[in-house]
């Protein structure tokens, strides 16, 4: 995958880290002394965040071998990035690069896991990232197989109950005036009940966002659509873990919506140092 952080960003990580230097390293270690880091996996994971941490090494002057790319699924104990360098280089980028890895395969597992159990149903993931993380986020989740339901408000319409508030116009009133003034954009309506997801679907909105809703509200949607041959998709959201998103997915999501993997605990990478 290609790299999302530009070197005035990484170098800006890395000074973060260590602003003047490594006081540990500098006091114990000749610093150039000509070493080898190796980074893998302790455990299975999902890896991402490998072309970053290249790029930090090699910014400090180190030789990188990648051995696997961002989205690979690895077993535990398998290499994912040897790099070349000066002890002061290796130990300058070493603990950014391990956090930074840690963090984004996390994320990048939890979004895998949840892909695998929806069984060929889309994994979207909403705009809900911690704030400034957004493009890290974004190439975790992607890393994992799974799709942006929507990268912010700017480009989409998602419209929640708060907007139909403070507007007066019916649904099909709505929905005519949505596609007239956005064309190119596909509405997407999040209701909070079955009554609610079924005008709007009469309406003829393209897309329900299901806040909320149990396996059993959602199949009574489903055959609905079913029953009066309306193409209006489901999209879940709220609720939906690797442990029963299963239930969902059976229920007739064609859509699952999920904030899940952003919150995930971060995978562990194993880093061994070596003379070189």
């Amino acid at each position: 995958m290609e790299r999302v952080l530009s070197d005035e960003a990484l170098a800006q990580l890395m000074a973060d880290d260590v602003p003047f230097g490594d006081l540990t390293t500098d006091l114990l270690i000749n610093g150039n002394q000509p070493l080898r880091i190796e980074l893998g996996a302790r455990y299975e994971m999902t890896v991402s965040g490998v072309e970053e941490v290249a790029r930090m090494f090699e910014i400090k002057g180190a030789t990188v071998t990648v051995h696997q790319q961002s989205g690979a699924t690895i077993a535990a104990h398998q290499p994912i990035l040897t790099a070349h360098g000066s002890a002061h280089a290796l130990f300058t980028v070493w603990k950014s690069a391990q956090v930074l890895m840690e963090w984004m395969s996390g994320v990048a597992s939890a979004a895998k896991r949840m892909v695998d159990g929806a069984q060929g149903i889309p994994v979207a993931c909403t705009r809900k990232q911690v704030p400034y993380t957004k493009v890290l986020s974004v190439k975790a989740v992607r890393s994992g197989g799974a799709i942006m339901h929507r990268l912010g408000t700017s480009e989409s319409i998602l419209v929640f109950a708060e907007h139909r508030q403070f507007n007066p116009l019916d649904p099909q009133e709505m929905i005519a005036f949505l596609e007239q003034r956005s064309p190119e954009h596909k509405a997407i309506i999040e209701v909070h009940c079955v009554e609610d997801a079924l005008n709007w679907a009469q309406a003829g909105a393209a897309v329900l966002q299901l806040d909320k809703f149990s396996p059993a509200d959602i199949a009574k949607c489903k055959a609905y659509l079913v029953k009066h041959q309306l193409s209006t998709k489901l999209g879940i959201a709220g609720g939906v873990t690797p442990e029963n998103i299963t239930e969902f997915t059976s229920a007739g999501a064609d859509l699952i919506v999920t904030s899940y993997p952003y919150y995930a605990k971060p995978k562990d990478v194993q880093v061994r140092f070596f003379e070189s």
